[in-house]
């Protein structure tokens, strides 16, 4: 991507678009084309046609959505699987009538078959039934891939699928609606806080998740706008994971929380296991740089300043 090319980050206010921004501004990039959810509605196909027709972008960074953990999954079916589709549907298709240059359009692992194969390599997906809790999200990003696909093929766009592991990091949703590494967090810091005995989990902390900094997801996903090109679907990840178990004493010990962990096996579990293959970007020359540790204390710092930053406001 030229310095100076009009790219168009949508959902620059979530945990990946805002790492992106931050790291494409590093770049140089002086041309970035953001607007929040009051200045564009992407659910609204109109404005969304008048945008990419008067601005023009030339990239695209399809980041935006409405994302959650199991929890908000399991609540809002109905929310997850139109919002996205409408978004998607509506950036995709008038990237392609303006001409866009390249898009990238971010997938997710839940994608994947509830009991794919480990690792799970790109051409996994659709061998298998997905996982219950997180079909409709699913089901919205993988005809997202498809639609990216079947505009390469008709129309020899240059628009590429990305599924990166369970993003982390700042900037991200800590309450119980999101995902699982800033639900724990703020969790074990309120226990903590409270002086509380003990915490409740959902499920049986067996299954085992891929988490990515969101940081070197920007930074990975800049490389590949640069040098990928291609309607193959590409991992991006770690290539390691760790059982949610495991993650929940790492946090806790990070915190400080002395009490008890308990686990409420009523509760699902989601897929049994999301590692995610990376064979194919790292034979491009990308690998992450922040491990799981370093990470985590990033991402509790920075909730550790919001939250005086609140307090004192």
């Amino acid at each position: 991507m030229e310095k100076g090319a009009k790219i168009f980050v949508a959902g620059h206010q979530g945990i990946i678009g805002e790492a992106l921004v931050r790291r494409l501004r590093e770049d140089g990039h002086t041309n970035l084309l953001l607007r929040t959810s009051p200045e564009l509605n992407l659910l609204d196909q109109k404005a969304v046609s008048y945008f990419f027709s008067t601005y023009k972008p030339e990239y695209v960074f399809l980041a935006a959505g409405k994302v959650g953990g199991i929890l908000a999954n399991s609540t809002y079916p109905a929310e997850f699987i139109y919002i996205n589709l409408q978004i998607q549907n509506n950036v995709i298709h008038c990237a392609f009538e303006s001409g866009v240059k390249k898009l990238l359009f971010l997938g997710s692992p839940c994608m994947y078959p509830k009991f794919c194969q480990q690792p799970m390599k790109e051409e996994y997906l659709l061998t298998g039934p997905i996982e219950p809790t997180n079909e409709p999200y699913a089901i919205a990003k993988i005809a997202g891939v498809k639609m990216c696909q079947s505009y390469n093929r008709q129309y020899g766009t240059n628009f590429m699928p990305v599924i990166p592991a369970d993003v982390y990091g700042t900037n991200d949703d800590f309450s119980d609606s999101g995902h699982v590494v800033p639900s724990l967090i703020r969790r074990f810091h309120e226990a903590m806080t409270n002086g509380s005995n003990s915490i409740t989990l959902w499920g049986t902390g067996k299954p085992r998740r891929e988490f990515l900094y969101a940081d070197d997801l920007s930074e990975a996903l800049i490389f590949l706008m640069d040098v990928y090109d291609g309607s193959e679907i590409i991992n991006v990840g770690t290539g390691y994971d760790t059982s949610v178990a495991e993650l929940a004493r790492s946090i806790k010990k990070m915190v400080g929380f002395d009490g008890k962990i308990i686990y409420d096996k009523t509760k699902p579990d989601g897929m049994p296991r999301r590692l995610l293959d990376v064979s194919r970007i790292t034979s491009l020359g990308w690998r992450p740089k922040t491990g799981l540790v370093e990470g985590l204390e990033l991402t509790y710092a920075w909730y550790k300043q919001c939250k005086m930053s609140n307090k004192d406001s």
